[in-house]
């Protein structure tokens, strides 16, 4: 035991557990906490009247209500359909699946901006889907929810794709033979396995949309208290000089983001215990 234990480190690929470590921390130190440290720094010398006011004026309330909504909703929309994209991509053979395949992936490539005109031209009054729906999208927070979803779909489908390619159609079949019905066998049998994945992928969906800049700026219209959402609400303190007010509503949304992110990762372990249970 102690000479297999001995030749694993000697001939680990790796490096050792300690150098390794160490490296993990400087780097996340210098690219995450050194940044965010800053922004609470600059938050601390601020009074707590003055905090309160800058975060909980009447505009501030309002974009926070609308970029918490709509990425919540748009989370949700892309893990519904998300689903059925993978499904479909996993499990069926058809004509253009690569191409298809492939424009999943489109939102990771293109552009925010680039998004933003594109989605604001098609759903304008008069473009060519906004022309034919009875209400209106760009320019109104319907639309930030439109962008929101455009950008979040390729997080679900890429985070359920490996584990649907893992589960073996063996697994359904068996349950057919046990005899049970179509949607038997998915709320029983694929849906808890599928679980973690799933709230993974809706996770990154959310955490995507929450920063999102670049493609509701076009489409959103930026009305205060209507259609303007958190990080413009940032921009604009920055571009007026009001360093700290910024940062104090950037300190919120990411406290209020890592809660939220910190109670899907234990809704996640959770359901794997319980799987594993």
């Amino acid at each position: 035991m102690f000479f297999s234990r001995t030749l694993l480190k000697r001939h680990s690929v790796l490096p050792g557990f300690d150098l390794a470590l160490g490296f993990t921390l400087l780097y996340l130190g210098f690219i995450v906490l050194i940044p965010l440290s800053a922004a609470f720094l600059k938050t601390f010398t601020m009074t707590w009247p003055a905090f309160w006011d800058a975060v909980t004026s009447p505009r501030v309330l309002a974009s926070y209500r609308l970029t918490f909504g709509a990425s919540v909703a748009a989370a949700l929309l892309n893990a519904f359909f998300g689903l059925i994209v993978a499904w479909v991509l996993v499990r069926y053979e058809f004509p253009a699946k690569r191409v298809i395949d492939a424009l999943v992936d489109l939102p990771f490539a293109l552009p925010t901006a680039v998004a933003g005109i594109a989605l604001t031209a098609l759903y304008a009054q008069n473009g060519w889907i906004g022309s034919h729906l009875p209400f209106k999208v760009s320019f109104t927070p319907i639309g930030v929810f439109v962008a929101l979803t455009f950008i979040g779909l390729p997080f679900v489908v890429r985070t359920l794709q490996p584990v649907l390619e893992d589960l073996h159609k063996e697994i359904e079949e068996a349950a057919a033979t046990l005899g049970a019905s179509r949607l038997q066998t998915f709320t029983k049998v694929i849906f808890p396995i599928i679980t973690p994945a799933l709230l993974t992928g809706f996770a990154l969906a959310f955490a995507r949309a929450l920063g999102e800049y670049g493609s509701v700026i076009f489409i959103a219209g930026n009305m205060p208290l209507v259609s303007e959402i958190t990080p413009l609400l940032i921009i604009t303190k920055l571009e007026q000089y009001d360093y700290t007010g910024a940062t104090a509503i950037a300190v919120v949304m990411l406290v209020s983001a890592f809660l939220l992110l910190l109670a899907i990762n234990g809704l996640q372990a959770w359901t794997r215990a319980r799987q594993g249970r």
